[in-house]
C-alpha cells in the first residue's frame, strides 16, 4: 500500500527531473541559435498605400502590418516609398460537382498585383503578381456557415500576402 507520506517524497524528485528536462531543452535550443521569427525590417520610414478600394480587406492587413514599422501617410509627395495596388481580387470557383451538378467543393483564390516605386520614382519593386489559392468543401445546408468560413480563409490569404509584401519590401532595401 502507498501512503500519503511515500506520495508526497516522490514527487519532489520528479519535480526536480522535470526541471532539469525543462533547463536542458533551453540551452540547448539557446545554443543552437534558435529564435522566433522575427517581422521584416524596413529600412524607410514613411509608406503610402494606392489604388486600392476603400474597403479592401487586404489594404487594411497591410496598414496594420506596416504601420507597426513605418508611418502611413496620405500623399505620394510625402513618402519614401509608394506601394501601389494594380489588381486587389478574390475569387471563388467551383472544382466538384456531383452527378447533380450540386457544388460540392469550391476554390478560393486571392490575386494581389502591385508595384512599389521610391518618391523620385524609381522602381523598387516591378509589377509582380502574387496569387493564393485555397479548397473548401461546400455544403448547400449550410450556406452561412461556409460564407464564414470563406471569409475566415480569405482573411487568412490577406496576412499571408502582406507578410510576403512587407519581406518584399524589405529584401529590395537592403
Amino acid at each position: 500500500m502507498w501512503s500519503s507520506e511515500a506520495g508526497r517524497r516522490l514527487r519532489p524528485g520528479r519535480t526536480r527531473r522535470r526541471l532539469l528536462t525543462l533547463l536542458t531543452a533551453t540551452l540547448v535550443m539557446a545554443g543552437c541559435g534558435f529564435q522566433r521569427r522575427q517581422p521584416p525590417s524596413l529600412r524607410f520610414r514613411s509608406i503610402v498605400l494606392v489604388g486600392f478600394s476603400p474597403d479592401s480587406p487586404l489594404r487594411a492587413e497591410l496598414a496594420r502590418q506596416l504601420g507597426e514599422q513605418v508611418q502611413l501617410v496620405d500623399s505620394p509627395e510625402r513618402a519614401d516609398v509608394v506601394l501601389q495596388a494594380l489588381a486587389d481580387r478574390e475569387d471563388t470557383t467551383a472544382v466538384a460537382q456531383t452527378a447533380f451538378a450540386q457544388v460540392r467543393e469550391v476554390q478560393l483564390l486571392r490575386t494581389f498585383g502591385f508595384r512599389a516605386t521610391a518618391r523620385d520614382g524609381t522602381e523598387l519593386v516591378p509589377a509582380t503578381q502574387q496569387q493564393l489559392a485555397r479548397n473548401m468543401t461546400f455544403s448547400e445546408s449550410a450556406v452561412l456557415a461556409k460564407d464564414a468560413e470563406a471569409r475566415e480563409i480569405y482573411r487568412a490569404m490577406d496576412v499571408d500576402i502582406a507578410n510576403q509584401v512587407l519581406r518584399r519590401l524589405a529584401a529590395v532595401l537592403r
